[in-house]
């Protein structure tokens, strides 16, 4: 008797937490960037000049970049400062999906010795009745899913 496949349903992109060493930033609207690229180094092997051999050369990390509705908190933002003055202080941090209930992580992203490289501040329109929006972008040194 043949069996049937279990169907698997892909994960909701609205569930997730963003984790960063000492900060408590209560919720993230948008999280992109979790990816990475490896260069290809091509080369020939002496006897064989008619194929092109392809090796993997060095890994960059696509960076995170992070959303939020601007509140009174201060802690991204003040992160960031420090890097313009000069002090670099760089945290560890995770991106972490939940299933529908909120209960169980389903899929996480570790990425390490991050630290804000860009800031850029919500556009004010009179208008308007948007949330105003922040954007933080974090250039990091890897990140695996585990």
């Amino acid at each position: 008797m043949t069996q049937t496949a279990q169907r698997v349903d892909p994960f909701r992109v609205f569930n997730f937490l963003v984790e960063l060493d000492g900060i408590a930033q209560a919720s993230f609207i948008e999280c992109s960037g979790l990816g990475t690229t490896t260069e290809v180094i091509e080369t020939r092997e002496g006897g064989d000049n008619t194929t092109m051999r392809k090796l993997p050369g060095k890994t960059t990390y696509t960076d995170i970049v992070l959303k939020w509705g601007l509140t009174n908190s201060t802690e991204l933002t003040d992160w960031r400062q420090q890097i313009i003055e000069g002090t670099v202080v760089r945290k560890n941090g995770s991106i972490v999906v939940y299933d529908l209930t909120n209960n169980t992580e389903v899929a996480r992203w570790n990425f390490v010795s991050a630290w804000p490289s860009k800031f850029e501040g919500p556009a004010f329109n009179a208008k308007g009745n948007d949330i105003a929006i922040t954007t933080l972008t974090l250039s990091h040194e890897g990140i695996t899913r585990v």
